[in-house]
């Protein structure tokens, strides 16, 4: 893990204990976000507000000819609501007091920290994106009628925040680049410590969609974030950061078990069903069913009024015949909800908002041996619905009084202006919705009759057996920050709670203190809910010994699989197990470079589970492609006929988004081959010297002794600054930074590679037939000598042969591009390659 958080002063950002070349290398990567910031404050705003690759047709007909809507006031924005019946809707807050809330935080005391986006989409173009009027409100109820009527402005002037999560007396902030802990110390409200925690939480300027949102203290003692792959914890006032996975789109929030939902503009519910941070560990296992998995089949919308204005009205799929979208578009901010206020068929469901349809879902939720399930609860009607087209929901949360609670843009503009199409804009110019974007309300959903009060809580661990989740998870999160022993004894006895939930927050609550023995996990290991036994594994010790033989369960398989580091015990569960999904993809997490080997050990004992374990792990070493594994799978296929066909099956798997298919260079032909039926996507991947129509093998050139100090330096510059985002493996990270290994960038023209080293990149880009809307920042405080030692260290390391890169032929390009400014696009540099 890379430890602290940096403190801003008027001179520097310091970093406590902190070895000199680690100074100097991380002060480079804050020159790197710093002239990052510079290069693209001095971009001139976008000149066509229209997505520039799929803006739909030119010539619009705007079918549904509705008349301009008026803007509402709170109360008769009221009257537009249609809710479930049952339940209420009340006003929390509104303009003036806050406006374009995107993201709301409750902290310990009952106070609402809400996140305003006031900078976003004031015209088509997006113009004022780039200016300081975004800020972060406190507010607070001071005489307890449930609406807030103190507002203060806790970070003000800040440019487009999208993010902020109540924690430690304070409040993390996301102002893209930076995510920033922020705390008052003088009881006035605001902000006087701004303290740096990450750099690279989101871009300055760009997609707010596209970008890493909503941190998330989950049950496991993380932060999580949407669109970020990277986990934060804070220990004993100390920001630790590690790797993780990116996922979802906006959003993000976790179930009484702390398992990750989030969801895509167009799905609307998706969930990890595994500890995500295991498979950050292989990232070959990037269609694992484990995460990311897909929880609605039924994601029909009933919106109550005709809803023209959204990107792909055009197309007769997305409209019903009366003017309705049918489907998800604009879907984000899902919630699991978790309070005590609604009726107990209401717990665990999921409440979904859809901005486009002006509406919130419901799904009801189930599970299954581990395998979560979400249901469209009603066909016909919503949970709630307006007839208001500002009305725009774009998060739901939980609260301390045990209600529902929706955050409202209210705006007409939704869609950001790099995805806008001619249909949506000739809706917009024709019924007049760019003005006003200064509107914005919190609303609260409870029962009718409800009289549930907010919970003031402390860090008292008889609150972790509370029936409102976000009371448990706050009381947990002050005991961990506190990092007080003396609550330890009293967790200890909550762990014989007759609550299984309240038992598997003080097991967490424990981890989080660093007091888990391995006393507490072997009784943890017995306990009745298979969710404390899966929370057991997951905290254990990382050489405990577990009992896989006394467990039954396959949720519970499924992480001691991921715990498990001695592949002899792990051989026998797979044997068994294999079959299963879960257990399957939670051992593979671990197996990275030891495949064919665990393949031998698996094939001795025959069995389904083993025969499907294998096949798996030849699909991994098919999509690895490298030489000696797949020469060591086909060795085992002629000698293992039961495992046969399920090997050469996975060995024909080939990365179905990628364009290009790299050929396997073997020393000679397979002493075997001749008795395996090989599928032609295997039979021409494979190539030896003297094969029939195999092209010249390629010319290995040795690195000269300059070449190869030239290596090492790089690879020490990798390991500091690169492979936080491209990882030491090299092959990336989705959603944050694309694979090294195989991409024909990095074994491509040196000259292209050394000018993105240079001047960045912004996306969209493809490798390897993946496309990465990201941006790759310039690397200006890199010397020609430095970017020579990096782009040589990528294209000779992971069984790269390409050809080193001279210093000097970056310091000539350095001078032919003096005058250039701006990050290369794709085609630039593409045109570039091929006019050298």
């Amino acid at each position: 893990m890379t430890a602290r958080y940096a403190r801003m002063t008027n001179s520097e950002t310091r970093i406590p204990n902190e070895a000199p070349m680690t100074k100097l290398l991380r002060a480079s990567r804050f020159v790197i976000y710093s002239s990052f910031l510079i290069l693209v404050s001095s971009f001139p705003p976008q000149a066509g507000a229209v997505h520039s690759k799929n803006a739909g047709p030119e010539k619009v007909d705007l079918k549904f000819k509705l008349p301009p809507p008026a803007p509402l006031s709170p109360e008769e924005a009221m009257k537009t609501f249609q809710v479930e019946k049952g339940f209420r809707i009340e006003l929390v807050a509104s303009e003036p007091m806050i406006e374009s809330p995107v993201a709301m935080s409750f902290d310990d005391q009952g106070r609402l920290y809400v996140c305003e986006m006031r900078g976003y989409m004031h015209d088509l173009a997006g113009s004022t994106e780039k200016e300081p009027t975004g800020r972060v409100s406190l507010l607070e109820d001071t005489d307890g009628d449930g609406r807030m009527d103190k507002a203060t402005a806790f970070l003000d002037k800040v440019v487009m925040p999208r993010a902020v999560m109540a924690v430690n007396g304070g409040a993390l902030i996301a102002v893209p680049p930076q995510l920033l802990f922020c705390k008052d110390t003088d009881g006035d409200g605001v902000a006087d410590v701004k303290e740096i925690v990450a750099t690279d939480f989101g871009s300055f300027g760009g997609q707010p969609e596209h970008m890493a949102n909503s941190p998330l203290w989950a049950m496991d003692n993380s932060i999580w974030s949407a669109g970020y792959s990277s986990r934060l914890k804070l220990r004993s006032g100390v920001w630790q950061k590690d790797v993780g996975l990116g996922r979802g789109q906006w959003g993000l929030c976790q179930d009484d078990h702390g398992r990750l939902y989030f969801n895509y503009n167009s799905d609307m519910l998706r969930a990890d069903l595994l500890p995500t941070e295991a498979f950050a560990r292989n990232p070959l296992l990037r269609n694992a069913t484990s995460i990311n998995t897909k929880l609605a089949a039924d994601q029909s919308l009933y919106p109550a009024h005709p809803t023209p204005g959204v990107n792909r009205g055009y197309d007769t799929k997305t409209l019903s015949a009366d003017g309705r979208l049918t489907r998800p578009t604009g879907t984000c901010g899902a919630l699991i909800y978790r309070g005590d206020a609604f009726p107990v068929a209401y717990r665990g469901n999921a409440f979904v908002p859809e901005p486009a349809a002006n509406l919130v879902k419901r799904f009801t939720m189930s599970e299954v041996d581990g395998l979560v399930k979400a249901t469209n609860t009603a066909k016909g009607s919503e949970f709630l619905t307006s007839t208001d087209e500002r009305f725009r929901p774009v998060n739901a949360c939980n609260g301390p009084d045990g209600a529902l609670y929706v955050v409202d843009m209210y705006r007409g503009i939704i869609q950001h202006q790099s995805f806008l199409t001619h249909y949506l804009i000739a809706n917009i110019q024709a019924r007049k919705l760019e003005q006003p974007f200064n509107m914005g309300r919190i609303w609260r959903i409870v029962p009718e009759g409800s009289t549930a009060k907010p919970v003031k809580v402390t860090k008292d661990a008889k609150l972790l057996t509370h029936a409102n989740g976000w009371v448990r998870d706050t009381a947990q999160r002050l005991i961990v920050e506190s990092a007080d022993a003396s609550a330890v004894p009293a967790l200890k006895e909550l762990l014989q709670n007759e609550s299984p939930i309240a038992r598997e927050h003080a097991l967490w609550t424990l981890d989080g203190l660093a007091a888990i023995t391995p006393d507490l996990v072997k009784t943890a290991l017995t306990d009745p809910s298979e969710h404390v036994r899966a929370a057991a594994a997951r905290v254990a010790p990382r050489d405990y010994v577990f009992n896989l033989a006394a467990e039954k369960h396959p949720l519970v398989l499924a992480n001691l699989a991921i715990k498990t580091i001695n592949e002899a015990a792990l051989a026998p569960l797979l044997v068994t197990h294999g079959k299963n999904a879960l257990i399957r993809e939670a051992a593979l997490t671990g197996l990275r470079g030891k495949e064919a080997a665990f393949a031998k050990t698996l094939a001795q004992t025959p069995s389904d589970g083993s025969k499907a374990v294998i096949g798996a792990l030849a699909e991994l070493i098919a999509l690895a492609g490298k030489a000696g594994p797949i020469a060591d799978m086909l060795e085992l296929a002629a000698n293992s006929p039961e495992n046969r066909d399920t090997i050469l099956k996975g060995l024909a798997k080939t990365d179905s988004k990628s364009k290009t298919v790299k050929l396997v260079w073997l020393d000679k032909e397979p002493e075997h081959l001749k008795q395996l039926k090989l599928a032609s996507s295997l039979a021409n991947r494979l190539v030896w010297p003297g094969k029939p129509g195999a092209p010249a093998p390629p010319v290995i050139k040795p690195l000269t002794e300059t070449q190869t100090a030239l290596f090492e330096k790089g690879k020490t510059i990798y390991a500091t600054l690169c492979a936080a985002c491209h990882q030491p493996h090299g092959f990336g990270l989705d959603g944050l930074a694309p694979p090294l290994v195989d991409s024909e960038w990095v074994l491509g023209k040196s000259e292209v590679l050394a000018r993105i080293g240079m001047h960045g990149l912004a996306g969209p880009v493809k490798v390897s037939g993946r496309s990465y809307n990201l941006a790759m920042p310039p690397l200006p405080q890199l010397t020609d000598e430095d970017i020579a030692g990096v782009l040589t260290y990528i294209r000779r390391e992971w069984e790269h042969t390409a050809g080193a890169v001279e210093t000097k032929t970056v310091t000539a390009i350095r001078e032919q591009e003096k005058s250039r400014m701006m990050m290369w696009t794709e085609t630039e540099l593409k045109n570039l390659g091929k006019k050298k």
